[in-house]
């Protein structure tokens, strides 16, 4: 089937994005690439189409629940083509108020003829009219059953679920898992190096855009209504897309001009950048990346955002830097591959990707990058180690298992170092522990500071 639109049918499109999903695509790259084939689209029909991959990938465990209460066939047993119709048409049903019954049951049942789907419109149409009917009679969990909540409500799978209640307590859970059921808020970083908050803030204000302060990050924007444009100095480099717990990372480094600074992991450079922005481009900072193609977007960004201050490299930290001097850098940061647990909100598809046994041989590549980085640090330097999720093992069991092994390192709290506002980001050890439905809706972040003893 083409994916050649113009214009775009929102919902068509939404269907064939979520098959390449369904194959292993990645949504974000997906979306991106059928968005920019179709340029002249209404905007309307592109921001439909956003929500429906979006969110139907976030909320697949809640509407695979309602569907299954009312499919005359076993929901889990249909063919694929089957589910993802039934998927959009619940979506706009439970999900999208603004989408009439008529239009939302219809326009599914014509999409299936449109694909080429005949056999399955007749399923399509009373399935969902069911669903209609009866949307008020589904047996959903109560939050006291908070397993079965964080499923069927929440969205997430057994697991993740089992991994939530492990660390939080019931509401604490119940809440999370709400928060990661919603949509992440759009925050921008505004660049210091190109613009000043003043600036950036008259040219929204400008154009029509409604945003407020990140409750943290100083350097924050919320944007809480777009305008009826794009976002300005997007091609002068006012501004970076990137979530207020990321921005926290390269303030917990406390990066200083004139000093050596080691990137490890540093792709796709939201951090890097960062960096170079709080030293005014007076350190000299290496960003080492595994994959050649991410080498270049971070060079693209660096460029992008005036950084000049950044070597961008090739290499794969599974092995030892023997072209590094030891004990050479002042601060290396070890923002290392994870579960991304923490970022479901932005990458919907992971939490259904995901398995409960990745984390293990996450949490091996995360020590065996920490063990080969480690060296590099000067005596009485800092290693700063962070990850985008929550998990035991990639967080806690980590550093435990690190210190274990190298006791020439000190864990040491963020707590002397942050100012009063931010301690309630910190746990009782002085890590960061960010979670979004207690820290103005960031992101899950973990990060600790390690010391090299002088």
């Amino acid at each position: 089937m083409s994916t050649e639109y113009y214009p775009l049918d929102a919902r068509r499109a939404a269907f064939e994005v979520l098959q390449k999903v369904e194959l292993g695509a990645y949504s974000d790259l997906a979306l991106d690439t059928l968005l920019k084939r179709n340029r002249g689209t209404d905007p309307r029909d592109r921001a439909l189409l956003t929500e429906l991959v979006y969110g139907i990938l976030r909320l697949r465990g809640r509407l695979d629940f309602a569907l299954a209460q009312v499919s005359r066939q076993p929901f889990a047993r249909l063919e694929s083509a089957a589910q993802q119709l039934l998927r959009i048409g619940a979506y706009q049903l439970l999900e999208l108020e603004r989408i009439p019954v008529r239009a939302a049951v219809n326009e599914t049942v014509e999409l299936a003829r449109k694909l080429d789907l005949e056999r399955l419109a007749g399923l399509v149409n009373g399935t969902l009219r069911e669903l209609d009917r009866k949307r008020d009679q589904l047996n959903w969990p109560p939050p006291e059953k908070v397993r079965e909540y964080l499923e069927q409500v929440c969205s997430l799978p057994k697991w993740l679920a089992r991994e939530i209640m492990s660390q939080l307590p019931n509401e604490g859970a119940r809440s999370f898992g709400e928060a990661l059921s919603q949509a992440a808020p759009m925050s921008l970083r505004i660049n210091g190096l190109k613009t000043d908050a003043a600036g950036f803030k008259a040219a929204l204000d400008g154009a029509g855009f409604q945003y407020r302060e990140c409750g943290f990050a100083p350097e924050g924007l919320i944007i809480e209504q777009r305008g009826p444009g794009g976002i300005p100095g997007d091609e002068e480099g006012w501004y970076q897309v990137q979530d207020e717990a990321s921005m926290l990372i390269a303030h917990l480094l406390d990066p200083q001009p004139g000093e050596k600074i080691l990137d490890a992991c540093a792709a796709p450079g939201g951090k890097t950048t960062h960096i170079a922005a709080l030293t005014g481009n007076r350190a000299r900072i290496l960003a080492l990346e595994k994959h050649p193609q991410r080498v270049r977007l971070l060079e693209q960004g660096a460029a992008r955002n005036g950084c000049t201050c950044i070597e961008a490299r090739q290499y794969d930290l599974e092995e030892f830097p023997d072209f590094l001097e030891i004990d050479s850098f002042d601060r290396v940061l070890v923002d290392a591959p994870c579960s991304g647990l923490g970022v479901l909100r932005r990458n919907p598809e992971s939490r259904w990707t995901r398995q409960a046994a990745e984390l293990k041989v996450l949490a091996e590549l995360q020590l065996k990058i920490l063990f080969n980085v480690a060296p590099l640090v000067k005596r009485g330097g800092i290693l700063l180690y962070s990850v985008c999720t929550f998990s035991r093992a990639e967080t806690t069991g980590v550093i435990e298992t690190f210190l274990e092994n190298h006791r020439e390192f000190d864990l040491e709290s963020f707590g002397g170092q942050v100012s009063d506002h931010w301690q309630a980001l910190l746990d009782p050890s002085g890590a960061l522990r960010s979670f979004p439905h207690q820290h103005d809706g960031m992101d899950a972040f973990f990060a600790v500071k390690l010391r090299r003893q002088a």
